[in-house]
């Protein structure tokens, strides 16, 4: 079983990353602000201008740790990887099953079922919190049963088209009641959601979902490559060069769970507020640096939180789900499960 370690996020503007024997150092204006033992280390993650040696490049390829590279606000460009030990059978049979019209709709729709039961069980966990708050709890209360309807619709789709229709009514339920999720004292303007936008984002609650969703496809391509998958060739989302379509994939499943709660959890405890947000010249709304740690010191405590498997039924953490999916996901490629089991949260 993979352990389960710690991802190092650098987001200091002018921070350089460099190898000193078999450890990690960070370096501001010269100065060692950090040092981690690189064997303790999963992922290294770097934001915006901050520079990494080669020689910690090449040791991170050689060890197995991803080193990826984001702007300052969050945006993927690139990610360094050592030489793939994937099973290339592994493989050969991942790509006949993605270009199976059956089988790749078959996962598709037990990708998106667990994504919708997932975004169904956070908005009646929160009508369960918002009991003191009837306005709140009716709206969560009618989302969800518009989502149980999808559930219904999605088990009956017989084309990947309609299944892509069906995800995305379900996502505009599941968004309208964005808003009851947050406490009444939480809610302002800032936070107030309208509807999704990316790339750019345009409000604060937009750029903090964005931002999350990005560290957790970074964890989710990592665990696929580490089992030897193709991070890059999927069944639900579109394959383009460059593209994570497979992480993109196993990450429907864990949106809402992951991420979604992970986001109202630090709005509604007030751990970040709308100072912490700006607006740049091209509309987009940006987190300041303190929000941004703020967010990823919650994240990698997210991450360290236990739970019990719902199909392993074994005592795991939320940081290992990603890994945990993606065994599921060669179990199922190999022939040793018949069929893909996604992520369902026991809410």
């Amino acid at each position: 079983m993979k352990t389960h370690l710690n991802t190092l996020y650098v987001t200091t503007q002018g921070a350089y990353v460099a190898k000193q024997g078999e450890t990690v150092q960070v370096r501001v204006e010269r100065k060692v602000r950090a040092q981690f033992p690189l064997h303790n280390l999963e992922g290294i993650v770097c934001f915006g201008r901050v520079g990494c040696s080669p020689a910690l490049l090449g040791a991170c390829a050689e060890k197995g740790v991803a080193v990826s590279l984001f702007t300052e606000y969050g945006r993927f460009l690139a990610s360094v990887r050592g030489f793939s030990h994937g099973n290339v059978l592994v493989r050969r049979r991942q790509y006949r099953l993605a270009d199976d019209p059956a089988q790749a709709l078959d996962v598709a729709r037990r990708i998106v079922l667990a994504k919708v039961a997932n975004s169904r069980s956070v908005l009646l966990r929160g009508a369960r919190d918002a009991r003191d708050a009837p306005d709140r709890v009716a709206i969560l209360d009618q989302s969800a049963n518009r989502l149980a309807a999808s559930i219904h619709e999605l088990r009956a789709a017989t084309t990947l088209d309609v299944v892509r229709g069906l995800e995305g009514e379900a996502a505009t339920h599941y968004f309208n009641a964005f808003n009851s999720l947050l406490s009444q004292s939480a809610v302002s303007e800032s936070f107030r959601f309208t509807g999704r936008s990316r790339r750019p984002p345009l409000d604060a609650i937009n750029a903090l979902i964005s931002f999350i969703y990005t560290l957790l496809v970074h964890d989710i391509r990592s665990a696929c490559e580490a089992t030897g998958l193709d991070s890059c060739v999927g069944c639900l989302h579109v394959d383009r060069p460059g593209r994570p379509s497979l992480a993109l994939d196993l990450m429907e499943e864990l949106r809402a769970y992951v991420a979604d709660r992970l986001a109202f959890s630090l709005i509604n405890r007030r751990q970040i507020t709308p100072d912490g947000f700006q607006r740049l010249d091209n509309g987009a709304v940006s987190m300041d640096d303190k929000t941004r740690k703020t967010v990823l010191v919650a994240y990698q405590e997210r991450k360290r939180e236990p739970i019990t498997h719902p199909f392993l039924n074994e005592p795991t953490t939320v940081g290992m789900v990603p890994h945990l999916q993606a065994l599921l996901f060669v179990r199922w490629i190999r022939g040793d499960l018949d069929a893909y089991p996604p992520f369902l949260w026991k809410g």
